[in-house]
């Protein structure tokens, strides 16, 4: 049992880093764009709701404006 508890110590901190960081990027990415195109309902869903980056994903791929002139980063393809 103190072998698993030990484990879960070393092994947990960086599985949570790097899911911080995946959700991080993903909604700055999404809170960028919605802002950028005054979509102020998805702005205030991608600020409140935390989905793991899976919101942000799929407002980015599927219901932001000008997606097809612009690549994630915002420059021209």
């Amino acid at each position: 049992m103190a072998l698993e508890s030990m484990l879960m110590t070393i092994i947990t901190p960086p599985i949570l880093y790097l899911t911080l960081a995946w959700s991080i990027i993903w909604k700055g990415f999404g809170l960028w764009h919605s802002a950028k195109n005054s979509q102020k309902p998805w702005f205030i869903a991608l600020l409140i709701i935390n989905s793991l980056g899976l919101l942000p994903i799929i407002y980015l791929f599927a219901f932001r404006k000008n997606r097809k002139k612009l690549t994630i980063l915002g420059k021209k393809k």
